[in-house]
């Protein structure tokens, strides 16, 4: 059987208006064999960052020749440029406004062009939906293998950003942050166990986390393992840190957020805290 090519789909519209259809259908009209997956549509509005971070965990798990489509893009319509970048394995199509620099990050090569070929795109051309007038249809076409040379030239300064990294207070404390809280509540850090390898030995001990109004002593390999109402430390599948309670929300429970504090504090310090 041929392989369908597929196209993914990360944007902050979410569902309630038409936005999201109307990208299926300009790609439907123009590859009608195409396969549309929906990554997210929950991006938090305008929030570029949350938008690195939703691609940057998805993306490699799809195959080869996949297109995929990131829109958070609060400049529509102003001087920002529409672009292509492709590694060995993928496409994306995006805003040249940071929303692809954690994949950046991770993939050795990438060739990124700033898309000018209208001849591409759906016209004319709204200053407010480029979603609908360039992004779709050039992953359309992406998807039946139009060469990349076509679509415009390559560009070496494009827009990227490093997230935020902990930072050592002292040999005692490290900082970090909330990147981002999940659907359950959950509080996802910047906090890797390359940071802070102490939380996550065998027998780790002699630490305090603190965020919001919560102090926090023990890490969890599960969600399950934590007692009612405990907020504990957990490993989660994105590789970071996250602060969370069994069948509960740890945001609402801490009253922290996204860009709430985070600190690990190590030996005799914690073990003050402790008793304080």
């Amino acid at each position: 059987m041929a392989h369908r090519p597929i196209i993914t789909l990360t944007t902050d519209f979410g569902t309630n208006d038409h936005f999201v259809g109307v990208m299926k259908g300009v790609i439907l009209d123009i590859t009608p064999e195409a396969e549309i997956v929906d990554i997210c549509h929950s991006v938090q509005a305008f929030d570029v960052l949350d938008g690195a971070l939703t691609i940057s965990q998805a993306y490699s798990y799809f195959p080869t020749r996949t297109v995929h489509v990131v829109v958070v893009d609060p400049g529509v319509g102003t001087a920002r440029r529409p672009i292509l970048a492709s590694s060995d394995k993928y496409h994306f199509v995006a805003p040249d406004n940071g929303v692809l620099s954690l994949v950046y990050a991770r993939e050795e090569r990438m060739h990124v062009r700033h898309i000018t070929s209208e001849h591409y795109f759906l016209q004319p051309v709204s200053n407010t939906f480029h979603a609908r007038d360039i992004f779709a249809p050039v992953a359309a076409y992406l998807a039946k293998e139009v060469d990349t040379l076509k679509f415009g030239d390559e560009v070496e300064e494009y827009v990227r950003f490093s997230a935020p990294k902990p930072k050592a207070v002292d040999q005692n404390c490290l900082r970090g942050v909330v990147l981002k809280v999940d659907r359950f509540g959950n509080l996802v850090t910047n906090i890797t166990p390359q940071d802070a390898p102490m939380l996550f030995g065998a027998s780790a001990e002699g630490f305090k986390i603190t965020v919001g109004s919560r102090e926090i002593t023990e890490i969890h390999s599960a969600y399950a393992e934590g007692a009612p109402g405990e907020v504990f430390g957990v490993l989660g599948s994105m590789g970071f840190l996250e602060i969370a309670a069994n069948r509960g929300a740890a945001a609402q429970l801490t009253g922290a957020g996204k860009g709430s504090d985070v600190s690990i504090i190590l030996g005799e310090a914690a073990a003050a805290g402790k008793g304080a």
